[in-house]
């Protein structure tokens, strides 16, 4: 009789066991502007380590794109904007819950292909006849800033195209596809060998302030607002000076 009990409580804890649910699995969405891309990705990496079980996919593109992608409906949890013009829009959309944070600065440059070979030397040089210039398109934050400098230059650009993200800027300059381009200092640095940079001293008037924002369509609103204080913390503050982003 003993042992008809015995057996019978070992099969109903194995079966108590065996009907327990697994850890429940986090899944974190963050829209972010494309020029965070190399340090939010090494963020995402801190931030999943740190909190077993939670995975964080990004969506990196130009802001204005991810901004209608959000006012169409998509669904993140955290959205961090390349300008604050951009971020508004999305508050003005009634897709953000509580305030943005400001969290960093950035500035244009020049990057040509490696030796400069139009010999680039200052923001008017790009507006020399016969000059293939790349720059972000005005709804971007880095156009925008383009065209901030242009009416504070008086240097009117004639670009061969506008991209829809800074890092497609950077990719025509890169493959030889242009002379020059208008890219972060983030992106200048980012690439390394593959361009040179020519700093200008103008790019002080238009710099760019950088907010995050927990969404109301976040599915994990803990986790989300853990993320954005990651990124304005300590650690996201260094993370950010690594790549060459500046204070807000």
């Amino acid at each position: 009789m003993r042992r008809t009990v015995t057996a019978t409580l070992i099969a109903m804890v194995a079966l108590s066991a065996g009907c327990s649910s697994p850890p429940q699995s986090t899944g974190l969405t963050v829209f972010a502007a494309a020029s965070l891309k190399n340090v939010f990705t090494e963020l995402g990496s801190a931030f999943e380590k740190e909190h077993a079980g939670t995975t964080v996919t990004f969506s990196f593109a130009g802001s204005s794109d991810l901004v209608t992608q959000l006012t169409q409906g998509a669904a993140a949890d955290v959205f961090a904007s390349a300008d604050t013009t951009n971020m508004a829009k999305a508050v003005s959309a009634g897709v953000v819950a509580g305030e943005p944070v400001t969290f960093a600065a950035n500035r244009l440059t020049i990057v040509t292909p490696p030796g400069n070979p139009s010999r680039i030397g200052s923001f008017a040089d790009l507006a020399r006849p016969g000059q293939q210039v790349v720059v972000c398109a005005p709804q971007v934050p880095c156009g925008a800033a383009a065209q901030r400098l242009e009416q504070s230059t008086g240097v009117t650009l004639r670009p061969v195209s506008e991209e829809s993200s800074v890092t497609d800027v950077l990719g025509k300059v890169t493959s030889g596809q242009a002379d020059a381009g208008l890219v972060y200092t983030t992106d200048a640095r980012s690439a390394g060998a593959k361009v040179d940079t020519v700093e200008f001293p103008e790019s002080a008037r238009a710099v760019n302030t950088y907010p995050i924002a927990v969404l109301k369509s976040a599915a994990h609103h803990t986790a989300a607002q853990q993320f954005v204080d990651l990124v304005t913390g300590p650690r996201g503050r260094e993370a950010l000076a690594a790549a060459g982003f500046a204070a807000p």
